[in-house]
């Protein structure tokens, strides 16, 4: 076989699809090469609000500042991801109270369209960090993923952290 060498493949006509191979086919990388678009959709969002979460109450945690958003797919209003691409994404958040108390229960939910998919709990520990990851499939159009939290404490509201080093939502495409 021979090789082709050329800095640019396109289609005959401007709205054509070129294809590589058939079904079955394997294309291979060679050493150093990078594949461009990846993992992308991705965004990271953290949150300044220093979020209220009362006793015993479920709510949805406000990231409302993006870091980056590739595709246009974080929602700083609603603070949610809705990716515009179909795929299976690595989603992973975290988020911490401002206090040195320690409580029976600390809980983060990631929801998948209204509802929850993944819940981690455990106990609060004197300023530790509750951190969550799930890989969740989406459709590409009207699947979204959200953060929830909830303290069981026994007493009054806890402040979350609205420092970005301690309070983050991130996901990617990982493939399809």
């Amino acid at each position: 076989m021979g090789t082709i060498k050329t800095t640019n493949i396109e289609p005959i006509a401007d709205n054509g699809t070129v294809t590589l191979g058939s079904s079955g086919d394997t294309f291979t990388l060679g050493s150093g090469v990078v594949q461009s678009n990846l993992n992308y959709p991705a965004f990271h969002a953290t949150s300044n609000v220093g979020q209220s979460v009362a006793q015993d109450t479920t709510v949805k945690v406000q990231y409302n500042t993006e870091v980056f958003d590739t595709d246009s797919c974080y929602d700083t209003s609603n603070y949610r991801f809705t990716p515009n691409k179909a795929g299976k994404y690595f989603i992973y958040a975290v988020f911490r109270y401002e206090t040195s108390d320690d409580f029976q229960s600390n809980q983060m939910w990631i929801y998948k369209n209204g509802s929850e998919f993944i819940q981690v709990v455990r106990p609060q520990q004197h300023y530790t960090a509750l951190d969550g990851q799930a890989i969740v499939e989406c459709n590409g159009s009207s699947d979204y993923i959200e953060i929830y939290a909830r303290q069981e404490s026994g007493s009054g509201s806890y402040t979350m952290s609205n420092n970005s080093k301690r309070i983050y939502f991130y996901g990617y495409r990982i493939g399809s």
